[in-house]
């Protein structure tokens, strides 16, 4: 073997000129590192100097409105991931929307009343040993509204930093002096239509709060709860005959046993239930329990047990028909107890009622009607009297006899001693057949995080099943008429199955309890006449006059003007003797607040809605039960329908192991967190690859891979800056004179403008992303790019091939960066303005570019599909080669591709194939693939043979040809010396 002539080389290569300065290599100022922390706040300040939000709104004229309603959030605390997720997401549907032209208008807003405020500067009265209700109910209201306030200002900045889009000058506040009239002049409204009532009725009571709550304010946890088993005794039978004949003797001094876990209502009892279907029957025990009991058959061997009875202290004697059943008169347990002052020596009736089952329990319902939905139902058909033994802070009345002043919940949210009591004063009754423990899910209240009662008040409701004459019945007569109308025919929901989820809460939803005992809100603007009774036709106050001059007033003052000395005369001089009239005093739920934000912000405001109507609610899915009920229980009361065309819900965030998050277990994320690691960006990518659809994780690790993606996007998109250097409309050519691969480009262009379109159309921004980021990494970087740099670096200037590459790259840089722009708005601003340089231009006041139709081409996109399949399996051949160190670079070979099918043969060979799989040369046959030939199973029908390069290597493209060396420029294949020549070089 003969030694390398390696002085021959040395010699070659020192008078081989340096041909990198002649090549056109990316070049661009546009860093690899975002540093996104440090570069965000600057672009956020360019964007408010520059207007942008506004100058949009000036520029839209004659453009169809898109209004997304923003859900108010509260005012109270920094924000938290789920509100990050959520101010995105509607910031990926505004910007998108107005780049693919329309007003798409954004007015964010905030909730500033309620319990929530209110428990925090209660919580520094207790703090300071201050005693809230010595304190004017005016100054009391003026303290909630700066704490708001201030809330409002570094929540405002904390959106603003996540790179939320809006009219943030001029935010929507619902303590705004006119927003609380406009809530007020709503409420009027059902005074006046009819649908306000005064009711007494169980209803959510919060204890540690001592308001009312609507369902929207409770959560449930894991609660243990004391659960027992009383029997009452038969004591009697109606004068009229039972259904199937006398009753039988064996019943009297029987007693029915009902199982609960509130035993504190045992004072409240008015009956006890029975389901007219199930199968009873009559048992005899023995022992310490002995007697006769009346219990459901599937549950009585439960029962017995709970009662630690073995099998044989007890046996079934017969049959209890319903018509027996009915027939019954129990004693109230505590009838004849000592000490009890004849409170409970009333008759106790048995009832049918159709909620009793026996799946648990015994098969008979204890029934307080003043402390259960189903219990007071009953008592409304049966006539049974409520009970008002339970006082505001969840204890008994000071003189209910044995059990006076005991509290059912304490003020710290404990369980107080009003269950054991029961408990003992039942065992001395000797009517604790049984007792045990229950862990349970059971309700809270989400603010104060304490166990809730059923408790009946006096509260103010809006009916929604009574009929109003108010002409607006095209959708309905009543209230929930016109709610399931609307949601069955007038709104879309996405997804589709928060459809079903409202509808079937919108069914079966009790009235609406509006009132709340508190002191922060807009009150309930009424007057009641004094010596009516609710129900009477005077009961309420109807004068318009009245309402207007409380309405002025509160434009003028805001609500807390209600609260003021002699506000009641004011109102009332000229039209009734203010004498005779009660100012109420309750304030409004605040879901009614936020559920009127439609008539203050999409009504009354020049840049709401024209017809008063959002394009779109988005929330998340929890708000079934809560703002887009209220906003379409209020909307459809006093304007006949739903307030919103569109629904979009989203899940709740989790952590990476899909635990809910929470402070005690260590796994919150913090979006000021997030910003200061990573960037914004980063935090909106990882909502834009979410499936906000379901509950989305978040956490060290996937933010980890989030910024992983974001790095590739952004390298993709730098190269693309640093290969367009310096071009200009005088490079540009027309797509029909354009190699094949360029108008391959130019027909995924097309593909993907449609699908860019419909996703965000469809607010489907994973499947934007998700096409998006496929197309830039794999169709362009390791596809068109990969092929393409060659041209690009080392063709002549003027090429036809570079000017076309170039010329779609300008095309593929336009799209991309102002379809990423809704999602990645800082990002995308630093690459517009690394481009085009402006102290007056942003990306984000430029809309999606059309692209032309005629750029799609389907037979030349079906046969590019079938070279880039023929391309995977040499380049996996290949890969195979320079892992067994058989050639470093793909350039040092020249396989020999064997094809079997005639037509993808006809197609590689009428495209330069070399350049398409980055060899110095290919031969392509159809002749048959010898046995060592590599063949890559997904893709049949290909034989790849390695063979190497024939020639030197120009030292300007490091293409190994045969014809390097003979030409004018040294060691320079034809192509290379072609461009120096024309570079005058």
């Amino acid at each position: 073997m003969t030694a390398p002539d390696t002085t021959a080389d040395a010699t070659r290569t020192a008078t081989v000129p340096d041909y990198r300065p002649t090549v056109f290599l990316p070049e661009t100022d546009f860093p690899m590192r975002a540093g996104l922390p440090q570069r965000e706040p600057g672009w956020l300040a360019r964007w408010e100097r520059l207007g942008v939000y506004d100058r949009l709104r000036a520029q839209a004229g004659g453009r169809a409105p898109f209004v997304l309603h923003d859900g108010p959030p509260y005012a109270n605390g920094h924000l938290h991931i789920g509100h990050a997720l959520n101010k995105v997401l509607k910031d990926f549907i505004v910007r998108s929307q107005q780049m693919m032209g329309r007003d798409a208008r954004y007015v964010p807003g905030w909730d500033c009343h309620g319990l929530p405020i209110e428990w925090k500067i209660e919580e520094e009265y207790r703090k300071r040993g201050q005693d809230k209700d010595a304190v004017d109910v005016v100054e009391f209201r003026q303290e909630c509204r700066r704490f708001a306030q201030g809330w409002v200002d570094i929540q405002r900045d904390e959106f603003k930093r996540l790179g939320i889009t809006g009219k943030w000058d001029d935010p929507y506040l619902t303590m705004d002096y006119h927003a609380e009239a406009v809530i007020a002049a709503e409420f009027m409204k059902l005074v006046m239509n009819g649908s306000l009532y005064q009711g007494s009725k169980p209803v959510m009571w919060s204890p540690v709060e001592q308001t009312a709550l609507a369902e929207a304010e409770v959560e449930y946890h894991d609660h243990t709860s004391h659960m027992i088993w009383v029997p009452f005794a038969v004591v009697a039978q109606h004068d009229f005959a039972p259904l199937d004949g006398c009753i039988r003797a064996d019943l009297l001094g029987a007693r029915v046993v009902i199982w609960t876990t509130t035993p504190w209502t045992i004072p409240q009892n008015r009956a006890v239930a029975f389901g007219p279907d199930i199968a009873y029957g009559l048992y005899q025990v023995t022992g310490d329990k002995a007697g006769s009991y009346l219990l459901a058959d599937n549950l009585a061997a439960e029962v017995f047990k709970a009662a630690k009875l073995d099998t044989g202290d007890w046996q079934r004697l017969r049959d209890v028909p319903a018509g027996e059943l009915s027939s019954l008169v129990l004693a109230h347990p505590y009838r004849g107890i000592e000490g009890g002052a004849g409170e409970w020596d009333y008759d106790v009736p048995l009832l049918p009622g159709d909620h009793v089952t026996d799946d648990a329990g015994t098969g008979f319902v204890h029934t307080a009607p003043s402390h259960g939905d189903d219990d007071y139902q009953l008592a409304l058909r049966h006539g049974l009297p409520m009970t008002y033994n339970v006082m505001p802070d969840g204890s008994y009345r000071a003189d209910l006899p044995l059990f006076g002043s005991q509290a059912i919940i304490q003020p710290d949210g404990k369980e107080g001693p009003a269950n054991v009591s029961n408990i003992k004063a039942l065992a001395g009754q000797g009517a604790l057949f049984a007792k045990g423990k229950l862990k349970h899910s059971y309700p809270h209240s989400w603010r104060s995080k304490a166990p809730v009662i059923y408790r009946n008040t006096p509260q103010w409701f809006a009916a929604i099943d009574k009929p109003l004459s108010d002409g607006m019945g095209q959708h309905g007569d009543t209230i929930r008429a016109r709610a399931l109308e609307s949601i069955d025919r007038l709104v879309t929901w996405t997804p589709r199955t928060g459809r079903n989820r409202i509808f079937s809460m919108v069914e079966n939803r009790p009235d609406w309890v509006l009132s709340r005992q508190r002191a922060w809100g807009v009150p309930l603007t009424c007057f009641t006449r004094r010596g009516a009774r609710p129900g009477d036709a005077d009961f309420l106050l109807r004068d318009e006059t009245a309402n207007a001059r409380i309405l002025a007033a509160f434009e003028e003052e805001g609500a807390d003007v209600w609260y003021r000395s002699g506000f009641k005369e004011q109102v009332l001089d000229g039209v009734v003797n203010p004498d005779d009239y009660d100012q109420v005093t309750d304030v409004l739920d605040v879901w009614f607040d936020s559920g009127s934000t439609h008539a203050f912000v999409l009504r009354d405001r020049a840049d709401g809605s024209p017809d008063g109507i959002a394009d779109l609610y988005l929330e998340g899915t929890d708000q079934h039960r809560g703002w887009f009920q209220s906003s379409l229980l209020q909307a459809c009361a006093t304007r006949g329908r739903a307030p919103y065309r569109g629904v979009l819900t989203h899940g709740f965030t989790l952590d990476e192991k899909g635990m809910k998050m929470s402070k005690s277990l260590g796994n919150t994320i913090v979006p000021a967190e997030v910003i200061d690691q990573y960037g914004a960006d980063i935090l909106r990518l990882w909502v834009a690859q979410a499936d906000y659809t379901a509950d989305q994780r978040i956490g060290p690790e996937i933010l980890k891979g989030t910024a992983d993606s974001y790095r590739r996007l952004r390298n993709t998109m730098r190269y693309m800056l640093g290969a367009l250097a310096g071009f200009s409309d005088a490079e540009r050519v027309e797509p029909a004179a354009m190699p094949e691969l360029e108008r391959w480009v130019l027909h995924r262009l097309a593909e993907l403008d449609g699908r860019v379109r419909a996703g965000y159309d469809a607010y489907d921004f994973q499947g934007v992303f998700r096409a998006l980021f496929d197309f830039a990494t794999v169709d362009l970087s390791a596809f068109y790019f990969d092929i393409r740099k060659d041209a690009l670096y080392c063709d002549a200037a003027d090429s036809p091939r570079r000017r076309a590459a170039r010329t779609v790259m300008d095309a593929l840089f336009r799209r991309l960066t102002t379809w990423l722009a809704p999602m990645l708005p800082f990002t995308t601003e630093d690459l517009w303005l690394s481009r085009h340089p402006s102290d007056d231009d942003s990306v984000h006041l430029h809309d999606f570019p059309d692209t032309p139709e005629d750029w799609i081409d389907e037979a030349l996109a079906a046969k590019w599909d079938a070279v880039r399949r023929v391309r995977r399996a040499v380049t996996a051949a290949l890969e195979v080669r320079r892992t067994d160190k058989t050639i470093g670079s793909s350039l040092e070979a020249a396989p020999v591709v064997h094809i079997e099918d005639a037509a993808t043969l006809t197609a590689l060979k009428s495209v330069d194939f070399a350049d398409v799989i980055i060899t110095s040369a290919v031969s392509l046959t159809a002749d048959p693939a010898p046995s060592e030939a590599f063949r890559l199973p997904e893709v049949p029908g290909i034989g790849v043979v390695f063979e190497e390069a024939a020639g030197e290597k120009c030292e300007r493209c490091w293409k190994i040809l045969p014809d390097v060396g003979d030409h004018a420029h040294p060691a320079t294949c034809a192509r290379c010396d072609a461009a120096l020549t024309s570079a005058g070089l």
